[in-house]
């Protein structure tokens, strides 16, 4: 069973940040709608920008970051020589998150995929 997580935790909600409670997905860059519409050469975006499998290696890298850290932060706790424990559990549950997003998306990629593998022309 997973435990509840409360979002003012892992958003900021109601801190200095000015959240207000909304969630915010980080390391998801903003892609304005027009370069979506015109790809540029070989699938790289127009306007000289990444294309989907460097953005999609970059974001596995990031994930892989934020299991080290999480990793590092659970040793330190468990050894007991954590300065902050609450900074320690809040990595654990960001890497946690992010484990759980990117099977479902990994999930849903499949199933995208399966879907036009069966369509038929």
């Amino acid at each position: 069973m997973i435990p509840a997580i409360d979002p003012s935790v892992v958003s900021g909600a109601g801190g200095a940040g000015g959240l207000g409670g909304e969630w915010q997905i980080q390391g998801v860059p903003d892609v304005p709608q027009a370069e979506l519409l015109t790809p540029g050469v070989d699938g790289a975006q127009a306007g000289g920008g990444e294309g989907f499998g460097s953005m999609l290696a970059n974001e596995i890298g990031k994930l892989s970051e934020l299991q080290t850290h999480a990793a590092e932060a659970g040793q330190a706790l468990a050894t007991g020589t954590a300065t902050d424990p609450v900074s320690a559990v809040v990595a654990v549950e960001k890497a946690q998150l992010a484990m759980q997003f990117a099977g479902q998306i990994r999930t849903r990629g499949a199933e995208a995929l399966s879907e036009i593998f069966r369509t038929q022309i």
